[in-house]
Protein backbone atom coordinates (compact mmCIF):
# COMPACT_ATOMS: atom_id res chain seq x y z
CA UNK A 1 0.00 0.00 0.00
CA UNK A 2 1.34 3.43 -1.01
CA UNK A 3 0.34 5.48 2.02
CA UNK A 4 2.03 8.64 0.74
CA UNK A 5 -0.11 8.42 -2.43
CA UNK A 6 -3.21 7.91 -0.28
CA UNK A 7 -2.32 10.95 1.77
CA UNK A 8 -1.81 13.11 -1.31
CA UNK A 9 -5.23 12.05 -2.66
CA UNK A 10 -6.88 12.97 0.67
CA UNK A 11 -4.98 16.24 0.88
CA UNK A 12 -6.02 17.22 -2.65
CA UNK A 13 -9.64 16.27 -1.98
CA UNK A 14 -9.72 18.26 1.25
CA UNK A 15 -8.33 21.27 -0.61
CA UNK A 16 -10.96 20.91 -3.35
CA UNK A 17 -13.81 20.53 -0.86
CA UNK A 18 -12.64 23.52 1.15
CA UNK A 19 -12.59 25.67 -1.96
CA UNK A 20 -16.03 24.46 -3.05
CA UNK A 21 -17.51 25.25 0.39
CA UNK A 22 -15.59 28.55 0.54
CA UNK A 23 -14.01 27.54 3.84
CA UNK A 24 -10.51 27.44 5.24
CA UNK A 25 -8.75 24.13 4.64
CA UNK A 26 -8.82 22.08 7.87
CA UNK A 27 -5.75 20.48 9.40
CA UNK A 28 -5.53 16.79 8.56
CA UNK A 29 -4.69 14.59 11.53
CA UNK A 30 -3.25 11.35 10.15
CA UNK A 31 -4.64 8.79 12.61
CA UNK A 32 -1.78 6.35 13.02
CA UNK A 33 -3.11 4.31 15.95
CA UNK A 34 -2.24 0.57 15.78
CA UNK A 35 0.18 1.07 12.86
CA UNK A 36 3.91 0.68 13.40
CA UNK A 37 6.28 3.54 12.74
CA UNK A 38 7.61 1.98 9.52
CA UNK A 39 4.10 2.19 8.07
CA UNK A 40 3.84 5.84 9.14
CA UNK A 41 7.29 7.03 7.99
CA UNK A 42 6.25 7.77 4.37
CA UNK A 43 3.77 10.37 5.70
CA UNK A 44 6.37 11.84 8.04
CA UNK A 45 8.73 12.08 5.09
CA UNK A 46 6.22 14.19 3.15
CA UNK A 47 6.65 16.83 5.86
CA UNK A 48 3.21 16.28 7.37
CA UNK A 49 3.16 17.33 11.03
CA UNK A 50 -0.12 16.24 12.67
CA UNK A 51 -0.66 12.64 13.81
CA UNK A 52 -3.29 11.04 16.03
CA UNK A 53 -3.09 8.23 18.56
CA UNK A 54 -5.64 6.68 20.92
CA UNK A 55 -3.42 5.25 23.66
CA UNK A 56 -0.76 6.96 25.73
CA UNK A 57 1.61 4.01 26.04
CA UNK A 58 1.47 3.21 22.33
CA UNK A 59 2.17 6.84 21.48
CA UNK A 60 5.19 7.03 23.80
CA UNK A 61 6.62 3.79 22.45
CA UNK A 62 6.20 4.78 18.80
CA UNK A 63 6.87 8.50 18.81
CA UNK A 64 9.43 9.42 21.49
CA UNK A 65 12.49 8.89 19.30
CA UNK A 66 10.81 10.19 16.14
CA UNK A 67 9.92 13.48 17.83
CA UNK A 68 13.51 13.95 18.95
CA UNK A 69 14.47 13.98 15.27
CA UNK A 70 11.33 15.82 14.05
CA UNK A 71 10.49 18.49 16.63
CA UNK A 72 7.83 19.99 14.34
CA UNK A 73 5.56 16.93 14.71
CA UNK A 74 2.39 17.51 16.73
CA UNK A 75 0.71 14.54 18.40
CA UNK A 76 -3.03 14.46 19.06
CA UNK A 77 -4.59 12.32 21.79
CA UNK A 78 -7.89 11.24 20.22
CA UNK A 79 -9.08 8.42 22.47
CA UNK A 80 -10.68 8.44 25.88
CA UNK A 81 -8.08 9.68 28.38
CA UNK A 82 -8.22 8.34 31.91
CA UNK A 83 -7.13 10.78 34.60
CA UNK A 84 -4.39 8.42 35.83
CA UNK A 85 -2.79 8.67 32.38
CA UNK A 86 -2.95 12.48 32.22
CA UNK A 87 0.63 13.10 33.33
CA UNK A 88 2.07 10.71 30.77
CA UNK A 89 -0.20 12.19 28.11
CA UNK A 90 1.14 15.69 28.73
CA UNK A 91 4.70 14.40 28.39
CA UNK A 92 4.15 13.22 24.79
CA UNK A 93 1.05 14.90 23.30
CA UNK A 94 0.45 18.45 22.05
CA UNK A 95 -3.34 18.24 21.72
CA UNK A 96 -6.03 16.37 23.66
CA UNK A 97 -9.39 15.94 21.89
CA UNK A 98 -11.22 14.16 24.70
CA UNK A 99 -11.36 16.54 27.67
CA UNK A 100 -14.72 15.97 29.37
CA UNK A 101 -14.52 16.18 33.17
CA UNK A 102 -13.04 18.25 36.01
CA UNK A 103 -10.95 15.43 37.48
CA UNK A 104 -9.13 15.01 34.17
CA UNK A 105 -8.79 18.79 33.78
CA UNK A 106 -7.14 19.04 37.21
CA UNK A 107 -4.69 16.25 36.42
CA UNK A 108 -3.77 17.87 33.11
CA UNK A 109 -3.31 21.24 34.81
CA UNK A 110 -0.89 19.75 37.35
CA UNK A 111 1.01 17.85 34.65
CA UNK A 112 1.39 21.02 32.57
CA UNK A 113 3.04 22.69 35.56
CA UNK A 114 5.33 19.71 36.13
CA UNK A 115 6.53 19.63 32.53
CA UNK A 116 6.31 23.39 31.97
CA UNK A 117 4.31 22.65 28.85
CA UNK A 118 1.01 23.98 27.50
CA UNK A 119 -1.28 21.73 25.46
CA UNK A 120 -4.29 22.61 23.36
CA UNK A 121 -7.61 21.00 24.27
CA UNK A 122 -10.94 20.10 22.71
CA UNK A 123 -13.94 19.40 24.90
CA UNK A 124 -15.59 16.17 23.79
CA UNK A 125 -19.35 16.63 23.55
CA UNK A 126 -21.74 13.67 23.62
CA UNK A 127 -24.42 15.23 21.40
CA UNK A 128 -26.38 11.99 21.08
CA UNK A 129 -26.21 11.44 24.87
CA UNK A 130 -25.33 7.78 24.40
CA UNK A 131 -24.61 6.13 27.75
CA UNK A 132 -21.65 4.16 26.42
CA UNK A 133 -19.97 7.17 24.78
CA UNK A 134 -17.54 9.56 26.45
CA UNK A 135 -18.14 13.29 26.44
CA UNK A 136 -20.25 15.82 28.28
CA UNK A 137 -23.77 16.98 27.57
CA UNK A 138 -24.07 20.25 25.71
CA UNK A 139 -25.78 21.91 28.69
CA UNK A 140 -22.61 21.25 30.75
CA UNK A 141 -20.20 23.06 28.43
CA UNK A 142 -20.61 26.62 29.70
CA UNK A 143 -19.87 25.82 33.35
CA UNK A 144 -16.99 23.53 32.38
CA UNK A 145 -15.42 26.25 30.25
CA UNK A 146 -15.60 28.65 33.19
CA UNK A 147 -13.59 26.16 35.20
CA UNK A 148 -11.05 25.10 32.57
CA UNK A 149 -10.36 28.46 30.95
CA UNK A 150 -10.76 30.91 33.84
CA UNK A 151 -9.76 28.93 36.95
CA UNK A 152 -7.21 26.52 35.47
CA UNK A 153 -6.28 28.60 32.43
CA UNK A 154 -6.13 25.56 30.19
CA UNK A 155 -5.97 26.40 26.50
CA UNK A 156 -9.33 25.01 25.39
CA UNK A 157 -9.53 25.84 21.70
CA UNK A 158 -12.62 23.97 20.52
CA UNK A 159 -15.14 21.15 20.62
CA UNK A 160 -15.02 17.55 19.40
CA UNK A 161 -17.80 15.06 18.66
CA UNK A 162 -18.36 11.55 17.37
CA UNK A 163 -21.67 11.30 15.49
CA UNK A 164 -23.98 8.41 16.28
CA UNK A 165 -23.13 5.38 14.15
CA UNK A 166 -25.42 4.77 11.17
CA UNK A 167 -26.99 8.21 11.38
CA UNK A 168 -26.50 11.20 9.11
CA UNK A 169 -23.58 13.09 10.68
CA UNK A 170 -24.58 16.47 9.23
CA UNK A 171 -26.95 17.40 12.05
CA UNK A 172 -24.27 16.60 14.64
CA UNK A 173 -21.63 18.64 12.82
CA UNK A 174 -23.98 21.60 12.39
CA UNK A 175 -24.91 21.48 16.08
CA UNK A 176 -21.27 21.34 17.20
CA UNK A 177 -20.47 24.31 14.96
CA UNK A 178 -23.34 26.25 16.50
CA UNK A 179 -22.12 25.46 20.02
CA UNK A 180 -18.56 26.49 19.19
CA UNK A 181 -19.79 29.84 17.90
CA UNK A 182 -21.98 30.29 20.98
CA UNK A 183 -18.99 29.83 23.29
CA UNK A 184 -16.57 31.71 21.01
CA UNK A 185 -14.34 28.70 20.42
CA UNK A 186 -12.42 28.88 17.17
CA UNK A 187 -11.77 25.20 16.44
CA UNK A 188 -13.78 22.07 15.70
CA UNK A 189 -12.53 18.48 15.66
CA UNK A 190 -14.98 16.51 13.56
CA UNK A 191 -14.95 14.36 10.47
CA UNK A 192 -13.24 11.04 9.74
CA UNK A 193 -12.57 8.96 6.63
CA UNK A 194 -16.26 8.33 5.87
CA UNK A 195 -17.72 11.76 6.64
CA UNK A 196 -15.05 14.43 6.37
CA UNK A 197 -16.79 16.10 3.41
CA UNK A 198 -19.84 16.83 5.59
CA UNK A 199 -17.55 18.04 8.36
CA UNK A 200 -15.76 20.46 6.02
CA UNK A 201 -19.12 21.74 4.81
CA UNK A 202 -19.98 22.48 8.45
CA UNK A 203 -16.81 24.38 9.24
CA UNK A 204 -14.48 21.86 10.85
CA UNK A 205 -10.89 22.97 11.41
CA UNK A 206 -9.41 19.53 12.20
CA UNK A 207 -10.31 16.23 10.53
CA UNK A 208 -9.19 12.82 11.78
CA UNK A 209 -8.30 10.53 8.85
CA UNK A 210 -7.00 7.01 9.45
CA UNK A 211 -8.12 4.17 7.18
CA UNK A 212 -8.21 6.28 4.00
CA UNK A 213 -4.50 6.97 4.49
CA UNK A 214 -3.08 3.90 6.22
CA UNK A 215 -5.58 1.21 5.21
CA UNK A 216 -7.91 -0.93 7.28
CA UNK A 217 -6.94 -1.99 10.79
CA UNK A 218 -7.06 -5.68 11.65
Amino acid sequence: MDVSKNFKLIDNNVQRLSESFNSKKPTIIAVSKTFNIEHILPIINTGHEHFGENKVQEAKFKWTNIIKKNSNIKLHMLGNLQSNKAEEAVSIFDYVHSLDNEKLANKLFNAEKKYNKKLKYFIQVNLSEEAQKSGMRKDEIEQFLQYTNIELKLDVIGLMCLPKINENPTEYFAELNRLAQKFKLKDLSMGMSDDYAEAIKNGTTFIRIGSSIFGQRF
